[in-house]
């Protein structure tokens, strides 16, 4: 058995960032699928990361919480051989490290707003919350449209955080503001994103879940289709 444990739901999209770190680095954890539905296990939750968000991770006792930092710990202490998703150079790191907030920030954040209000009674849906969430992803779109000039990846030569992060963050967001037909770029760089072997496999992991995503109706029907 690992001495890591992952606490995590294969839905959530912060989830599918740490779990295509993991395979990135060639690390294997227990995995311990959340239901917060149920009481028990939501209270045995708290009790281990009182601020109840996911994915968490337990290395021998100790709770790291926060995608990035749980990426960066697995890095430094359980990584296999040289893989490497945060560069070694400090000013490489920096920059990965700053498009990783970026997806988090500005591509998760709007797309969980839209998530948010589909989970809500339909008299209490927020349309103009949803309408400024539109903007912030096209907004976030075209930043990360020029960032790619000359990039197979977005932060770095190589597949680092940064793309772990990009991965789930457009993958959901664009379930509700495609991606504009200008932004050749970007399209490119998702296709490139959704056939990495690791990203793959998480998507396929969660395929029989997307029954119960609030925006399936978004999603393109190849994720649908069993493989």
């Amino acid at each position: 058995m690992s001495p890591l444990t992952l606490h995590f739901h294969p839905l959530s999209s912060y989830c599918h960032k740490v779990l295509i770190a993991l395979d990135e680095l060639g690390v294997e954890v227990d995995r311990r699928l959340l239901n917060l539905g149920d009481p028990a296990e939501r209270q045995a939750f708290l009790a281990l990361w009182p601020l109840g968000k996911m994915p968490l991770l337990v290395d021998q006792g100790r709770p790291i919480p926060e995608t990035s930092i749980i990426i960066e710990h697995v890095q430094r202490h359980h990584a296999a051989g040289a893989a490497v998703l945060i560069p070694e150079d400090a000013d490489e790191a920096l920059a990965v490290r700053a498009w990783d907030r970026f997806f988090d920030l500005y591509v998760m954040t709007p797309m969980q707003a839209c998530t948010a209000d589909l989970l809500r009674a339909e008299a209490d849906r927020d349309a103009l919350g949803v309408a400024r969430a539109h903007e912030a992803l096209l907004s976030a779109y075209g930043v990360i449209e020029r960032q790619l000039q000359g990039r197979e990846w977005v932060a770095s030569d190589a597949f680092s955080m940064a793309d772990c992060a990009a991965a789930p963050a457009l993958f959901y967001a664009v379930t509700y503001v495609p991606l504009p037909a200008t932004h050749e770029r970007l399209a490119a760089y998702f296709e490139r994103l959704v056939h990495r072997p690791s990203v793959a496999r998480t998507i396929e992991e969660a395929r029989p879940f997307f029954k119960f995503y609030p925006g399936r109706a978004g999603l393109n029907a190849r994720f649908l289709e069993a493989a």
